[in-house]
């Protein structure tokens, strides 16, 4: 009997640990400071909640995007997008297709918004558009 109640008890602290460490692989915010101590680009948004910011990482600088909800001509729809930097220092070497990629990437889950950019990204894309 005990060792039928030592059996139990271990395949369900073995339960647990595999559930952690699946929890653990399939957290987004871990996806999102891997990608970023990698320099890799990822997009870290719930779709479905407008409130919620989202986080971009792409070659080691962190942006933040703040959405507000709309309407558009069919539909309430995210129609503007705020977009700042976390940490200036990081901006040195980001050229102007770079952020252009990132546009892109935001329109394709938000193709009704506009998007606007923070200080100092802003001047840059004012000053660099030919």
């Amino acid at each position: 009997m005990m060792a039928l109640l030592l059996r139990l008890l271990l395949l369900i602290a073995l339960v647990i640990i595999v559930y952690t460490a699946v929890q653990y692989f399939k957290n987004p915010k871990r996806k999102l400071e891997m990608a970023h101590s990698k320099k890799y680009f990822y997009f870290l948004d719930d779709v479905k909640n407008v409130r919620k910011n989202f986080l971009i990482t792409y070659k080691g600088v962190m942006f933040e995007g703040e959405k507000y909800l709309g309407s558009t001509s069919t539909s309430f729809d995210v129609v503007s997008i705020s977009i700042w930097v976390l940490d200036r220092e990081a901006l040195q070497g980001l050229q102007r297709k770079d952020f252009e990629f990132m546009e892109k990437e935001i329109h394709s889950n938000y193709p009704n918004a506009e998007l606007i950019w923070k200080s100092p990204i802003k001047e840059f894309i004012n000053k660099s558009e030919p």
